[in-house]
């Protein structure tokens, strides 16, 4: 049995584990805003095979390749950064052009590392600085202020590449 003083202390006791789903008060588990330094103890690196330099691939199937791979990223923001940079740029370019952005965009195993290069958010690895690194930098600053929301469709790019 409970004690009177015990009686008397259960009523407060009760109002004051309902009261922060009755206020509204945020339990601790709640959005702070920031979050605990993560130690990457549960990371799991999965290796991609090193990129390969085709020297003899023709550069109508290179052209083919990378404009296929320019749309097809692991982010939704390279796939459109990086196959309107392709509809651009991709039939100009010469075969060293096209060879320094086969490395660009098939070498590095991150694709938020293309992305930080790209908007100069992070320095470019001197292996990847050249001038398609250049013309991808200048096209990302959008400078025509184009509306860049989607890729475009593969249909109509296939029609340019003729």
């Amino acid at each position: 049995m409970l004690s009177l003083a015990a009686k008397r202390l259960l009523p407060g006791l009760l109002h004051a584990v309902r009261r922060p789903a009755l206020t509204g008060v945020v339990s601790s588990r709640g959005y702070r805003g920031s979050a605990p330094e993560d130690s990457k103890g549960d990371l799991i690196e999965i290796p991609l095979p090193p990129w390969e330099e085709k020297p003899h691939e023709p550069l109508d199937i290179k052209r083919r390749r990378l404009l296929y791979e320019s749309r097809k990223r692991g982010m939704l923001e390279n796939c459109i950064l990086l196959s309107l940079f392709a509809k651009r740029y991709l039939n100009t370019m010469s075969a060293t052009q096209l060879q320094q952005y086969d490395r660009i965009i098939n070498e590095p195993s991150n694709d938020w590392d293309i992305y930080y290069w790209a908007t100069e958010t992070l320095p470019t690895p001197d292996v990847y600085q050249g001038e398609v690194m250049e013309m991808l930098k200048e096209f990302t600053k959008n400078r025509d202020q184009e509306q860049r929301l989607d890729a475009p469709n593969l249909e109509y790019l296939d029609k340019e590449s003729h």
